[in-house]
């Protein structure tokens, strides 16, 4: 779509122009055998930190790119063009690194960060609980204080990077009595006796995003692995909340697009009753009401990523971004599919394979009902 899209500059291009060379050269020609095996294999992650994909918004000086957040829309836009399911690394460089930026002491920084961003070290982080969902003050995992260790007990549950992860911020209770001021973060490294891993779950869409349940059996870890104050890890997790869900609005607008075009050059190839598709008016106007629903997304999800560039964006906006975005992604996807007939249904075609993947990005990050609530609180 031609759009002038004044949110970006010159900078933020070029790394779209390293990011859309590497994407085709090193992961499309993957995505099978990753679909098969469940999970991105870990020399992927190795070239793409070598590439200096992972981590831009990162400082430097711990081996991150030193960009802003305009750099990580820009990777986001590219995995989805090119139609990419499953690979983590939004998860692990736009979602869970700057939880230890922003919250960790110098010393955690510079022991976790470098190879956060070369990718030696994959990201997880362990909100959801079997039976708790989008309420995370409902988090039933404890760490209780020992001398100077804290012990880990309870399971989690949907974990993206779960089986591959080196390092896992666990939300918990420090203190179960009182409710969401006694959440905190802690990150436990994967080799921690008492941490083991379930089974891979397996998802109606995103074969390649290892997912997986997580189990902590009387894990020790030192206090000094809390990020931030105990007991404010709610707070904390509703602070970076808004980036999370910018992130989810940025695929659904790329994706949206992609997913028109492969549209458009389907039905003007494909024939029915001795002309193509695009001859009938009725796919001429759902096509016109998905270009019409396509740019409004673009435009509202550049404001918004203006806005936080700008570290402006708020609660609410993150939430009317997401719905919008998420919901209009949805509905658009699916007169897409019904416009390929029975090829619409077949994974060997994007619009199939984003049909699939998709339909979570109403769910993860705070499910629509959750956005549509966050919305009313300020009507």
């Amino acid at each position: 779509m031609h759009i002038n899209r004044t949110v970006l500059r010159d900078d933020h291009e070029m790394l779209r122009t390293t990011a859309r060379r590497f994407f085709e050269r090193e992961c499309v020609p993957r995505q099978a055998e990753w679909d098969k095996a469940g999970r991105v294999d870990r020399e992927t992650w190795l070239k793409a930190g070598r590439e200096g994909l992972l981590c831009v918004t990162l400082p430097s000086e711990y081996g991150g790119g030193g960009g802003d957040f305009g750099h990580a829309a820009v990777l986001n836009e590219e995995v989805n063009r090119a139609g990419l399911s499953g690979l983590g690394f939004g998860v692990h460089s736009d979602i869970i690194a700057p939880y230890l930026v922003r919250l960790g002491d110098e010393a955690q920084k510079q022991k976790w960060l470098p190879k956060v961003c070369s990718g030696e070290a994959i990201l997880a982080i362990a909100m959801t609980e079997p039976g708790t969902g989008s309420d995370l003050k409902a988090v039933r995992a404890t760490a209780v204080r020992d001398g100077d260790e804290y012990v880990i007990n309870g399971s989690k549950t949907f974990i993206s990077n779960g089986l591959t992860a080196d390092l896992v911020i666990v939300i918990c209770k420090t203190d179960p009595a009182a409710g969401s001021k006694g959440v905190s973060l802690i990150v436990v490294e994967a080799d921690r006796p008492g941490f083991r891993r379930g089974r891979k779950l397996e998802k109606v869409g995103m074969h390649a995003q290892d997912t997986a349940e997580l189990f902590f059996d009387d894990v020790r870890v030192p206090v000094s692995n809390r990020l931030g104050e105990e007991g404010k890890g709610f707070m904390y997790l509703m602070g970076e909340l808004p980036q999370e869900r910018l992130s989810i609005a940025i695929g659904a607008a790329a994706k949206l697009e992609a997913c028109l075009e492969h549209t458009i050059n389907y039905v003007k190839e494909r024939k029915a009753f001795n002309q193509t598709v695009w001859d009938f008016q009725n796919t001429r106007f759902k096509l016109a009401d998905i270009k019409a629903q396509a740019v409004a997304v673009r435009l509202m999800v550049d404001h918004y990523l203006s806005e936080h560039v700008r570290r402006r964006l708020t609660l609410e906006e993150a939430a009317i971004v997401k719905l919008f975005a998420t919901e209009s992604l949805g509905k658009a996807l699916d007169d897409m599919v019904q416009l390929h007939g029975g090829y619409g249904y077949m994974l060997e075609y994007p619009v199939a394979r984003a049909f699939a993947d998709s339909r979570v990005n109403r769910i993860y990050g705070g499910t629509s009902e959750v956005m549509r609530d966050l919305i009313a609180r300020k009507l």
